[in-house]
């Protein structure tokens, strides 16, 4: 059986996530990838995307997780993110390491991505 198209999906993703990371995942363009690329979820999947930290020239990757999906006005456990579904967001506790830290020496380094 194919799944429903979602009319709603509600991410979460940690409180630690700083201001121009949610400034970053606020925009429309931003919930729109989320229409374009998520395709069929289920509650509690999770799944890493890239967030720009602007001039710093690196990136920083955010946990999402699924937390409700509606399919006419009801939950589901499953559906398809579509064009037409609405992305909505929620926080959660957790940190994300990322943005002016990612340069520093409390950063990842090197090749290997291990922090010093």
């Amino acid at each position: 059986m194919n799944a429903p198209e979602a009319d709603r999906v509600v991410l979460s993703y940690p409180d630690g996530l700083s201001d121009w990371g949610r400034d970053q995942i606020e925009t429309d363009r931003y919930r729109g990838y989320f229409a374009r690329v998520m395709g069929e979820a289920a509650v509690d999947d999770v799944r890493e995307e890239f967030v720009d930290v602007g001039c710093c020239g690196d990136s920083l990757d955010v946990p999402f997780r699924v937390e409700r999906i509606e399919v006419d006005g009801d939950a589901v456990d499953t559906a398809v993110v579509t064009g037409e579904t609405t992305v909505d967001y929620e926080t959660r506790a957790g940190d994300v390491d990322g943005g002016w830290r990612v340069q520093s020496a409390a950063g990842p380094s090197g090749a290997t991505g291990e922090r010093d």
